[in-house]
């Protein structure tokens, strides 16, 4: 714990008061932005994605499940990639991908009821897929995309050329990523006539998603992360020495 002024109950609440006009004057920009974020336009899916889930063979509609918008977790996971660098195994999904999912696996209830499908995508089998989620413990629909472009076109998945140019298309420029595999999410909305992609988030995009950061950030300690902004104490919730 790093050391921290002490100061007098007048001198904290002068100081937290000069804090809080701060933090209100970020929240109304925050309601500007996600305001925009809704006005953003749309664009029409044209391919008819297939992907494979707990029943068999799935659409992009049949993912909404009759409601009206959708939102996909791009989880890191895919066996014929894993390696000592990957963050994923062959059995096993990103560890930090997995901490994202933790936090939405509890509201999805919260989400259908207003008019939202909150679903993972990822490479893997859905064998593998279905293995994990039980080990997990999660409930929300978890489908694979194997053998689709739907991972590729929404720039989560980089094909063998791509690593090997150095310069990958993500979270939308051209910029060195590692490994096969990087972390997103997806809005689509569903009307009469088609499905409609609205939004997509990458890297840093996402930390809003995650609510466990939302509470370290509350906390003197932070994140606790290291240097390249990856937290050296997370595991799996199940791989915890305690």
């Amino acid at each position: 714990m790093v050391a921290h002024k002490v100061v007098s109950h007048d001198q904290w609440l002068s100081a937290r008061k000069k804090h809080l006009a701060k933090e209100k004057e970020f929240t109304h920009l925050r309601d500007q932005v996600s305001r925009e974020r809704r006005e953003l336009p749309w664009e029409r899916v044209e391919k008819a994605y297939a992907f494979e889930g707990e029943s068999g063979a799935i659409s992009l509609e049949q993912m909404f499940e009759g409601r009206g918008q959708l939102v996909v977790y791009h989880a890191m996971f895919n066996p014929d990639t894993a390696g000592p660098r990957t963050t994923w195994t062959t059995d096993a999904a990103c560890f930090s991908c997995s901490f994202w999912m933790d936090n939405f696996n509890g509201i999805t209830v919260h989400l259908n009821h207003r008019d939202i499908t909150m679903v993972a995508v990822s490479q893997a089998p859905y064998a593998t897929l279905a293995a994990y989620k039980q080990r997990m413990g999660w409930s929300f629909p978890w489908y694979s995309s194997v053998g689709s472009d739907f991972n590729f076109d929404y720039r989560v998945s980089f094909t063998p050329a791509e690593l090997e140019s150095g310069k990958l298309d993500y979270n939308y420029e051209l910029r060195e990523f590692g490994m096969s595999e990087a972390p997103g999410i997806s809005v689509f909305a569903r009307a009469d006539d088609g499905i409609f992609h609205t939004y997509s988030a990458y890297a840093r995009g996402l930390d809003m998603l995650n609510v466990a950061y939302h509470y370290m950030d509350l906390v003197p300690k932070g994140r606790d992360e290291g240097p390249n902004t990856q937290a050296g104490w997370l595991r799996r919730h199940d791989e915890y020495a305690d």
